[in-house]
């Protein structure tokens, strides 16, 4: 265990980029409408905590631990995810804006990404076995040998992949969302 140890705290309209957050490990925190942009989490564990309305934009996370986390109406632009204690990694979006964030050769099965902004992340060689995005907006995001066995992609939409570069068997997707698993092939879909 950390020496800085703090559980079930309540941290609310923090800036972090003035001073930084004590290293340490935070278990059943809640950071509320917390400025961390460009700060640097590396190191810090967090257990069972929930993030609500933070700017965590640009955060260095080397070996940051996130296990059991939530992510509420976050904006979250260009994290780097894959650089993260993967032990135990495991986090939920809701509402969050993740563009040009990468999840890059991360296992994230059954992770839940509800009515979230993800342009341009980088899920490429992700383990994404009956992740859920709900609503989500994928423009631009790359799935290249991405493991999207189960997955549900039925509320997506602005994706496009190729199926023969990823494994979606039993992977679920709506008729609106057959274009964009049909873009390789220049074809035209009208309904």
């Amino acid at each position: 265990m950390s020496s800085n140890y703090i559980a079930e705290q309540i941290f609310e309209k923090a800036d972090y980029t003035l001073r930084p957050l004590p290293k340490g490990e935070y278990e059943n925190c809640k950071f509320i409408n917390c400025d961390f942009s460009g700060s640097d989490l590396s190191g810090v564990k967090f257990l069972d905590c929930q993030f609500i309305s933070c700017n965590l934009s640009l955060t260095h996370i080397t070996k940051t631990s996130f296990n059991g986390i939530q992510f509420n109406d976050c904006k979250m632009l260009g994290l780097r995810f894959e650089n993260c204690d993967n032990f135990g990694l495991s986090f939920g979006f809701e509402q969050c804006k993740l563009d040009h964030s990468s999840f890059y050769k991360l296992k994230l099965k059954k992770t839940i990404f509800k009515n979230c902004q993800m342009r341009e992340v980088d899920f490429s060689e992700s383990d994404l076995g009956n992740a859920v995005f709900d609503n989500c907006d994928l423009l631009t995001a790359t799935f290249d040998r991405t493991i999207l066995e189960k997955a549900d992609f039925r509320t997506a939409y602005n994706y496009t992949f190729d199926p023969e570069k990823n494994r979606i068997k039993k992977a679920r997707f709506s008729i609106s969302g057959l274009p964009g698993l049909l873009n390789k092939y220049d074809i035209i879909v009208t309904g």
